[in-house]
Formats: structure tokens, sequence, C-alpha cells
């Protein structure tokens, strides 16, 4: 988990997640289920439009390989939010 932390982690800092990154880390990992995980630097925890999109579309991505998406994560400070829990996985 350590390594595929720091993929995504890279991933993030130069501020684009792409799908096929994702999934091709997934079959290299021999993965079963992804958690995603981001934060807001506004300091507000909920889910914007954009991070609903990209959490369907790295759904839809890994779905093709048989890989579920259990949540998503939004950290914002001490506040963490959790999109299955809203119904958003």
């Amino acid at each position: 988990m350590q390594r595929s932390y720091q993929h995504v982690h890279e991933q993030l800092l130069v501020g684009s997640v792409y799908p096929r990154e994702v999934v091709r880390d997934a079959l290299l990992r021999n993965s079963s289920a992804l958690l995603l995980v981001h934060n807001h630097p506004s300091g507000v925890a909920d889910p914007s439009k954009a991070d609903e999109f990209l959490t369907q579309t790295l759904k839809a991505a890994a779905a093709l390989i048989d890989v579920r998406v259990l949540d998503h994560f939004i950290v914002a400070g001490s506040a963490v939010q959790s999109m299955a829990e809203k119904g958003l996985v």
C-alpha cells in the first residue's frame, strides 16, 4: 500500500489524476479494491462536483478490470468526509 500511496500522492502534486494510471497501478498490484483520498486546502471537506465526476470516472474505469472503489475520502484540516457515506460512490 505504501507504493500505491506514493504514486497517487505524486499524481496529485502535479494536479492531475489520470484514470489509466490508477487502473494500471491497480493491475500491477493485483488490487481488488481502491480507497481514494485527497485534500481540500480550503478547509471545507464537502465534495465538489469535480470530486463527484472524478469518483464516478475512476469507479467506471476500475470496474472494467473488476476492481471496486470502496470510498473516496476528502480531508480538510481535521475534518474528513466519506463520499460513500453521502451515497456518492
